[in-house]
């Protein structure tokens, strides 16, 4: 008997030794010591998160750090389904080539499936893992810079084929799914060329070249069904006016945009074209400070009717805003296009891009969103990254899970405040003095001077209420 049970538990060890030999050809275990296996061919089609399952909604009791707490995506909340409100898009840029490095710090991570080149064979490795997230997280839409998703090369030409090479993957992974790019754009600020900037760039060959790879990522978004088109600023701006000409500046980039605006319809896209206020990044003169001087800038250009803005709300936080100030300056001006999830510390005066978690910020959020009727075809992309300590593979997980659940909590308590009514009700009583002829008469812009004077003199010293802040906060801070 001792003998049988001896060669029953050899047996055990060499099937499981087996199967794990078997195994580990299509799968990429999830941590940092194990690799991939040696096939770093183009074709690997493994499993990339083999320990990770299909995220679903477990309820506000789970204590399933791998489950949707609060995020019901087919649940109906004030007339829409929850996904319909969000429109979650994973970002490729954070989530797989964010390396935890910063400033003052190396990197800190290197996922299993990285075998440390930027070569085409590792980027189509990189893109089948990306699907694989986004299916196991449960959302449709991801958004891309072009220089992320696919190596630079020696020229315009041989990148170019890079990128093709990595966009028809793309293209075949999308193939009987609904999942399309929210956004696409191009990277114009990370290689060294663009170190003026590259609409605002002071030599007209990053001009042209900049031209180039936009009208290329325009096309490559428009191939892959993408919804929208980002124009990224950062760089095109000043840290002084000493050595630059602002006119010139702001003038050619405006001509490069409207050049964008003609090529957009010449090739077809239907796709929204945003532009993202990017304060102190790292300029300090910039034409995109915050959404009050983007509208600026937009409307002195006539560009008004062809751009949207997408909203940052770590970029709030530089800008010296809120992002429920942001937001609602770009509804209130019929801007709102998109909004990267994201929260930054308002201390550290630096783009942290941390995962949004803040119940009374995501509240606010909401509430704008709310009052928009939505974001479609924009929506909300995670422009955020792990932490420098989160080194596991499922902290990519569990990152994008509580960001999900934080905002869905905030639409939870949209619904519970427009139910209640409180805070509406109070906000009309403080404005219930124009709900009268000569307030009309004001709000159609008709309230002349000679109107108002006369009434000022007939009825005297006026009367001014509460205004009632602690009672509106308090009714704010009930819903959540």
């Amino acid at each position: 008997m001792k003998r049988i049970g001896r060669f029953m538990l050899l047996l055990s060890v060499c099937l499981s030794l087996l199967a794990y030999i078997a195994g580990s050809s299509n799968t990429c275990p999830a941590n940092l010591e194990a690799k991939c296996g040696d096939d770093s061919s183009d074709d690997w089609k493994g499993e990339f998160f083999p320990d990770i399952p299909k995220i679903k909604y477990e309820g506000p009791t789970s204590k399933n750090p791998l489950a949707y707490k609060w995020y019901n995506a087919e649940e109906v909340i004030l007339g829409k389904k929850m996904k319909d409100w969000f429109r979650f898009s994973v970002a490729f840029w954070h989530t797989f080539r964010g390396t935890g490095a910063d400033p003052f710090g190396a990197p800190t991570k290197s996922w299993p499936w990285e075998d440390g080149t930027n070569s085409v064979a590792m980027a189509k490795r990189r893109m089948r893992a990306h699907f694989e997230f986004i299916n196991k997280l449960g959302v449709n839409r991801w958004c891309f810079h072009d220089r992320d998703i696919a190596p630079d090369a020696n020229t315009l030409s041989e990148t170019n084929a890079n990128l093709d090479q990595v966009v028809e993957l793309a293209k075949e992974l999308q193939e009987g799914t609904d999942i399309r790019p929210l956004w696409g754009t191009a990277q114009l600020f990370l290689h060294p060329r663009y170190m003026h900037g590259a609409a605002t760039s002071s030599e007209l060959g990053v001009y042209a070249y900049a031209a180039a790879q936009v009208k290329k990522a325009l096309e490559v978004t428009h191939y892959l069904g993408g919804e929208n088109y980002v124009f990224w600023g950062g760089r095109e701006g000043y840290q002084t006016l000493l050595n630059t000409d602002m006119k010139k500046e702001l003038d050619h980039l405006a001509a490069f945009l409207q050049a964008a605006v003609d090529y957009k319809k010449k090739i077809g896209f239907k796709g929204t074209l945003l532009i993202e206020p990017k304060p102190q990044e790292p300029t300090k003169h910039q034409y995109d400070w915050d959404a009050a001087t983007s509208f600026a800038f937009l409307q002195k250009y006539g560009l008004t009717g062809e751009f949207k803005l997408n909203i940052e709300c770590n970029h709030a936080t530089l800008s010296g805003h809120s992002c429920h100030h942001e937001l609602e300056t770009s509804r209130i001006n019929g801007l709102l296009g998109n909004i990267d999830a994201n929260t930054g510390d308002p201390q550290i005066g630096w783009d942290t891009d941390q995962f949004l978690t803040d119940i009374a910020e995501a509240t606010l959020v909401m509430l704008s969103v709310v009052r928009n009727g939505g974001l479609a075809p924009g929506g909300f992309n995670f422009d955020a990254k792990l932490r420098r300590e989160s080194t596991d593979v499922e902290d990519l997980f569990i990152a994008h899970i509580s960001g999900m659940d934080t905002l869905a909590r905030g639409l939870r308590n949209v619904a519970k405040l427009n139910e209640d009514g409180s805070l509406t009700e109070l906000v009309r009583k403080r404005y219930q003095s124009f709900d009268s002829e000569i307030g009309a008469l004001i709000e159609a812009g008709k309230g002349d001077f000679e109107t108002l004077e006369k009434k000022a003199m007939e009825w005297g010293e006026p009367t001014v209420s509460s205004g009632k802040q602690e009672l509106a906060e308090m009714l704010f801070q009930s819903a959540l």
